[in-house]
């Protein structure tokens, strides 16, 4: 089975194990100043495309930061998709700040689907996962 997380063929795995293994990223605690009670994780992918900083020195400030601009937008789309009806996957555009050289419009996706014992979570994704 390929894993959309990871890229990889993979044994499916719990979430609570690609959390372990750094497929997912657990942002619940950040997620929460935006509204989005439900626990909630981006996939590496997303990670490495919309947060991650290349200067180890500045990450933890910058990516902290854009940590909080994907959640917002994420945060907005399943606020759009609720008000319109809308169900399953919701993508949505932003431009990730500080730019990055060549960094444009990127395009995530968030879904809110059953966790490990069958309750919601929300899932970022990158785009092209799908």
């Amino acid at each position: 089975m390929t894993d959309l997380l990871t890229d990889t063929h993979t044994a499916e795995m719990t979430r609570a194990e690609a959390i372990a293994r750094g497929s997912l990223r657990d942002v619940t605690t950040d997620a929460r100043n935006f509204g989005i009670l439900l626990p909630t994780a981006i996939t590496d992918r997303a990670w490495k495309q919309a947060i991650a900083w290349p200067d180890l020195d500045t990450a933890t400030r910058w990516e902290a930061g854009r940590t909080w601009t994907v959640l917002a937008h994420a945060a907005r789309a399943l606020l759009r998709a609720q008000a319109s009806g809308r169900d399953g996957l919701q993508l949505f555009n932003f431009i990730p700040t500080p730019s990055l050289d060549g960094e444009d419009l990127l395009t995530l996706a968030v879904d809110i689907g059953p966790g490990d014992t069958g309750g919601p979570v929300v899932t970022i994704t990158a785009a092209a996962d799908h």
